[in-house]
């Protein structure tokens, strides 16, 4: 029998029952709809996710306080406690080659009083070169100037949020703030920044370090932040970084995370969850699998005297097998495309209704959620098919 023949037989089986046959392929429709649904919206937040981490920069190393491992308890005398990480350690790594950028960081939560207003906030205490490290913006006055950190000037600026909160449209530059216990003197104010991940990052002021540490009684950084040249590895970066300060600490008593370590940890993470809910879809797959098993077992059945007919004339087995298969597969795909069309159009319908939802579409998923209606289909169809291959045509025509 010529394929054409074939194709012929298999569409024109699937069309003489055209209720019957809808009603299967839109089991698989509905399976690849929630495929396709869901793992749009996987992927598009692995993808917002992504770009919240990497908003402030990607060749980024921290370097905080307290080595992260597992050991038995300390030597009788030797002393546990963890040395902080100093100013001067800040700067030692700013001079290191490569880095290109240093923030010296100390945060946390008090009062900020300024114009008659009061509001408790984050004030961060950071180096000047927070704009180039992070990629922040000032929208007027100016941020932190270059100074000797240790005697850094009382100047504090602040998130566009916080500006609003306290002097509403007024202009702020040169106002007097009370940060705690402290006077600052506002020298500028930031863009807006939005949020990250569900911290506001407006809602902040910034002021140096050295007046960070004094204000929160501390004697070390929570962290150092360093940027270093594009196509550096990081790996040599961290090994100068490490090779530093255990020379000045005496030992390795902090712990380094570089931003390739924590996008590739991220992003292992918002795969599995993008796997998982494709998972949860492809249940209605199964679903739709079972329901081409069943119509093409009827199949079998009804069409009994045609097998026979076909067998008498000659018609070797691998063809009979190839008709009922063909005719699953030729379902499957149908049902597939018809799923890939509606998933794709209900993905592209949320986004306009809710565009806070991120919702990505690649091209590859949509290969591979029909590949696996065909592969569905196949698989379906394989007893079906090799029960028709194997009947007697004498019996079968008998029973027509």
């Amino acid at each position: 029998m010529r394929p054409a023949d074939s194709l012929h037989l298999a569409l024109r089986a699937i069309t003489a029952h055209r209720l019957r046959s809808f009603l299967t392929l839109l089991g698989i429709a509905v399976g690849i709809t929630a495929v396709i649904l869901l793992t749009s919206i996987g992927e598009g937040i692995h993808r917002f996710v992504l770009a919240e981490f990497t908003q402030f920069g990607t060749n980024i190393i921290s370097v905080t306080p307290g080595k992260v491992k597992t050991s038995g308890p300390a030597p009788t005398g030797f002393p546990t406690s963890v040395r902080p990480l100093t100013l001067e350690d800040a700067e030692s790594l700013r001079r290191l080659p490569y880095i290109n950028g240093m923030i010296a960081a100390v945060w946390g939560n008090t009062e900020v009083k300024g114009n008659g207003r009061l509001r408790r906030t984050t004030v961060s205490g950071v180096t000047p070169e927070m704009l180039k490290v992070h990629g922040v913006k000032v929208r007027s006055g100016q941020f932190l100037p270059p100074e000797d950190v240790e005697n850094a000037r009382a100047f504090v600026v602040l998130g566009a949020k916080l500006k609003s909160e306290l002097f509403g449209p007024a202009n702020a530059l040169g106002a007097r703030l009370t940060v705690g216990n402290l006077q600052f003197r506002v020298i500028g104010v930031l863009e807006a920044k939005g949020q990250f991940l569900g911290i506001d990052l407006d809602d902040a002021a910034y002021i140096p370090t050295a007046r960070a540490l004094e204000l929160y009684n501390r004697d070390g950084m929570m962290t150092i932040d360093l940027s270093y040249e594009e196509g550096v590895p990081a790996a040599r970066v961290a090994a100068l970084i490490t090779k530093t300060l255990k020379a000045r600490h005496g030992r390795e008593d902090f712990t380094l995370t570089t931003q390739e370590d924590m996008l590739r940890t991220l992003s292992s993470i918002l795969d599995v969850l993008t796997m998982a809910v494709g998972a949860l879809g492809s249940i209605s797959l199964l679903v739709g699998g079972v329901g081409i098993v069943t119509i093409m077992t009827i199949a079998v059945s009804e069409r009994t005297g045609e097998i026979g007919l076909l067998v008498a004339l000659g018609a070797p087995r691998r063809t009979i097998l190839g008709l009922f298969l063909g005719e699953a597969v030729a379902l499957s795909a149908l049902g597939g495309l018809l799923g890939l069309a509606l998933g794709f159009g209900l993905a592209q319908l949320i986004h306009l209704l809710a565009p806070a939802l991120p919702v990505h579409t690649p091209l590859a998923f949509v290969v591979i959620a029909e590949l696996i209606a065909i592969a569905i289909g196949l698989l379906a169809g394989v007893l079906p098919a090799r029960r028709a291959a194997r009947l007697n045509p004498v019996e079968a025509l008998r029973a027509e």
